[in-house]
């Protein structure tokens, strides 16, 4: 009988360790202690903690937007700590959408040209049908002219997520998505994010709304900067004794 083969994670960070710099005459902050984790095509992974643990901080080593000290992470096949800083930003460009919770919408922009705007960026251009099909996902067709000062707060983030569904990447880094939105809101938002790992893309969300990360396949507790445990399908009241119970540790 012929194994079948285990398809490569899109996302792959082995013992990634980083420190901020100390006050004058003090010694570097640990941030990160030596995070290792794996993240499959399909597979969402939300990541939880007491504050100040390092999610955040996590999520932009593992997307090249900040530089680590030690260890090794790999994206869609290719090492971080080999590329150049051109080959990185194109890495980003073609292969990661993010969404953030300052949205990070052009203001001068409609939100049809606000999703079509990474493909233009990446010269491979994004079809009518996909930005329409992506503004229809969110709900937002008959907003696809208004600019983002005529949008609410959720909507906005919508954009940010119909820009990710257009562009189709392969991973998605999402850094508190709902922060600054209502509870309706934020489930919208969560729940598309899901669809995108449903439809095959690597989803990791860094987020202190419980009931978001109950959402994934797999949520990391971290506390101080390393993964205190692992959770396969939890429910909030699960997630919420296993941060409880590293607040209380750390």
């Amino acid at each position: 009988m012929i194994e079948p083969v285990a398809l490569e994670p899109l996302i792959s960070a082995v013992d990634v360790r980083k420190t901020f710099p100390g006050g004058r005459g003090q010694p570097p902050v640990p941030v990160l202690g030596g995070i290792s984790l794996d993240v499959h095509a399909g597979e969402m992974v939300s990541v939880v903690g007491p504050s100040g643990s390092g999610k955040s901080t996590l999520l932009y080593c593992l997307s090249g937007l900040e530089p680590f000290e030690s260890g090794s992470v790999s994206l869609a096949g290719q090492d971080l700590g080999s590329l150049r800083r051109g080959a990185l930003a194109a890495l980003r460009r073609d292969r990661i959408g993010f969404v953030f919770q300052s949205f990070n919408l052009i203001p001068s922009l409609s939100a049809r040209e606000n999703v079509a705007l990474p493909a233009r960026l990446a010269r491979r251009g994004a079809s009518r049908h996909d930005i329409d099909a992506a503004l229809a996902a969110v709900g937002l067709s008959d907003r696809a002219h208004h600019k983002p000062g005529k949008l609410s707060g959720g909507q906005q983030q919508r954009v940010a997520i119909a820009r990710v569904l257009a562009t189709r990447p392969d991973i998605v880094f999402a850094d508190e998505p709902t922060g600054s939105l209502d509870t309706a809101s934020g489930s919208e938002v969560l729940s598309l994010l899901r669809e995108a790992a449903n439809g095959g893309q690597a989803v990791i969300v860094v987020t202190h709304d419980l009931e978001a990360a109950a959402l994934a396949d797999r949520v990391l507790v971290l506390r101080d900067g390393v993964i205190h445990n692992e959770l396969r399908r939890p429910t909030p009241d699960q997630l919420l004794e296993e941060i409880t119970r590293a607040r209380l540790s750390a």
